[in-house]
């Protein structure tokens, strides 16, 4: 098939390979412009862009960056002339228009990162690891105008571990969507298939991430913070003795989680453990890391990045925090 991909992070670029691999021709890659990033401030390319760039073989593939494809027409005119037989749209961050949509011939279908109708949205991943979601998935969509609101061609669930952060959650669920994207093809192209209306019921929003996202709250409960760490990982972040501490692995001392927990976690939670004010630290172990009071039951911080300084764990990180 004829394929006008759409994506922008990283989490769409296994879909794009798996694509290209699959002898399909990318007619296009549609993603974000490129943004300023990094203490410099220096232009960079989306993560798919780059990919795309790469992956150019005897004949370039057009890339197109619009700022808002629903307010450019002359984008859209540029895109319909490619003649794509199907749009593949992949985390790309903006809603298309109606016209875009209709375009091709076999439509336009997304590869979601969640169990529709959980999390339609801007960051599902990030919501079910807040929420605490036992499960997760990947569903296949056929696209309407709505926001995420089509009906569901494929659908395949994975479970979510406690210890799990948003990057390797989706790392995980990239990969799935991508299996389930070129299964999917052969299904469109042929016409043999049936589709699933989403539920009434069961519909959340996977809003967008603010700054206030990243910002701990000890007086919050152990759970609640660690949810917090893996959710918005590598971000999350406190201040430590006047300097800005991210927090980037957790574990949550509560007894009835120990059977998800690391073994030296685990042996933690049967201790019993002073009430002392939310962010205190309770007591440093060596190779493993710092215990902190919260609201509720301990955390125990196992990797952290001090301000000006490089991620680490264990003895190396109770010499920085010291």
């Amino acid at each position: 098939m004829k394929v006008l991909f759409w994506g922008t992070p990283a989490y769409a670029i296994p879909t794009l390979e798996a694509l290209f691999d699959g002898g399909h021709q990318i007619v296009g890659v549609v993603t974000q412009p490129d943004r300023r990033r990094g203490r410099g401030g220096a232009l960079q390319a989306s993560a798919v862009k780059t990919r795309a760039l790469q992956l150019q073989t005897t004949e370039p593939i057009p890339i197109f960056s619009p700022e808002r494809i629903r307010k450019e027409p002359h984008t859209q005119a540029a895109l319909a002339a490619l003649g794509a037989d199907i749009n593949i749209v992949v985390a790309f961050g903006q809603l298309l228009p109606p016209e875009v949509l209709a375009a091709p011939s076999f439509g336009s279908w997304n590869g979601h990162g969640s169990l529709l109708p959980r999390w339609r949205g801007a960051a599902p991943i990030q919501w079910s690891l807040m929420a605490g979601d036992g499960e997760t998935g990947v569903g296949i969509m056929a696209m309407e105008e709505g926001l995420d609101t089509g009906p569901v061609l494929l659908e395949r669930s994975l479970g979510i571990g406690l210890l799990e952060n948003a990057s390797q959650l989706g790392e995980r669920l990239s990969r799935l969507t991508a299996e389930l994207m070129v299964e999917a093809l052969p299904l469109i192209s042929s016409a043999n298939f049936s589709l699933k209306p989403q539920a009434a019921e069961g519909i959340s929003h996977a809003r967008l991430i603010t700054k206030a996202d990243y910002q701990i709250d000890w007086q919050q409960p152990a759970l609640q913070l660690h949810r917090q760490v893996m959710a918005f990982y590598p971000g999350v972040h406190c201040d430590w003795r006047g300097k800005r501490m991210k927090l980037l692995a957790t574990e949550p001392l509560v007894q009835r989680l120990a059977g998800q927990l690391s073994p030296e976690a685990a042996e933690l939670t049967k201790q019993q453990w002073p009430k002392e004010t939310p962010g205190t630290a309770l007591k440093a172990i060596n190779g493993l890391g710092m215990v902190i009071a919260t609201g509720g039951c301990p955390l125990l911080v196992r990797t952290a990045q001090l301000e000006g300084k490089t991620p680490t764990s264990g003895s190396n990180l109770l010499q920085q925090l010291s």
